[in-house]
């Protein structure tokens, strides 16, 4: 395209929304229109831009190499029109847009977390914004501000990146646990016997905790590796593997007896989490908005 218009900036809209939903038939809902006019829509994008982004036919949905680069860019495009219409709407004394806020997975039961508060508080004020949450591990998190796909995330980040902000917030618990049927469930609470029984037990970790957790449990390898809580838990219930979860997250399997907590006062652990933002961008008011609320519960 030699010049962007307004009906590029549709197209891609389009684009993207096929891609979020797999195709063009399952998009027809989401765009209000015809799998037909969808077609023909993304027949002229291509023309526009002198590029094949997709194969569809009967084999399925499938973008090409060109089509990845191009979504990737589009989601950065999208982002940069709603931070203008973010900072414009400042000047008519109102805040505006859409927020990307991105977290890591399963902290909503942690009741010392200051996230729904900062989003109650911020929804409170009457904003005209969108928010938009993205669950990922760490690194997607990271890679997705980076790029420009997200505001903000929220989470533990065990290794910092350049290019990124890290703010502390708040920190999460966590402690070593077994389901029952694994050998430990029902083992007497002795020290020593307790220990060498963990030390020969399979251990599963989120592969970002693997480090520390084979250094806790004093572990050469894990047995089984994830990359959220939620499989950490399935296979910790599984009763085959032990693990460290959150201890807000395990509670409700401890206290239904599917779940024992291994040596409480020895392997509880306190992790930082941060609030991250791209070091190299001004803030978006709607963005400043958030995370002053976040920091505090001041007025925003």
């Amino acid at each position: 395209m030699k010049q962007l218009q307004d009906v590029d900036l549709k197209l891609v809209r389009v684009f993207v929304a096929v891609v979020r939903h797999g195709g063009f038939s399952a998009a027809q809902a989401a765009l209000n229109a015809s799998q037909s006019t969808i077609s023909e829509q993304m027949t002229t994008l291509e023309t526009r831009l002198g590029l094949k982004l997709c194969e569809r036919g009967r084999s399925g949905f499938r973008l090409t190499e060109h089509g990845h680069a191009t979504y990737e860019a589009a989601q950065r495009l999208l982002l940069a029109v709603e931070n203008f219409c973010m900072d414009t709407s400042v000047l008519a004394q109102r805040i505006a847009g859409r927020l990307q806020l991105g977290l890591i997975d399963n902290t909503v039961t942690d009741e010392s977390s200051p996230i729904l508060p900062a989003l109650q508080r911020f929804l409170a004020l009457g904003h005209d914004v969108q928010i938009d949450i993205y669950i990922g591990s760490p690194a997607e998190l990271e890679a997705r501000i980076l790029d420009g796909r997200l505001h903000v995330a929220i989470g533990h980040f065990p290794l910092q990146v350049a290019g990124l902000d890290y703010v502390a917030l708040y920190d999460e618990a966590d402690g070593l646990f077994c389901g029952r049927g694994h050998p430990l469930h029902a083992a007497p609470d002795d020290g020593d016997a307790l220990l060498e029984l963990i030390s020969t037990s399979r251990v599963v970790a989120r592969a970002y905790m693997q480090e520390r957790d084979l250094r806790l449990l004093k572990a050469n390898m894990a047995a089984a590796t994830v990359d959220n809580v939620e499989a950490q838990a399935i296979l910790i219930l599984s009763g085959a593997y032990i693990g460290f979860l959150p201890l807000h997250y395990a509670q409700r399997w401890v206290d239904s007896g599917r779940m024992r907590r291994l040596r409480a006062r020895d392997l509880e652990n306190r992790w930082p989490f941060s609030v991250v933002t791209r070091r190299s961008q001004a803030m978006p008011a709607v963005l400043r908005a958030f995370v002053d609320g976040l920091m505090g519960p001041g007025d925003s």
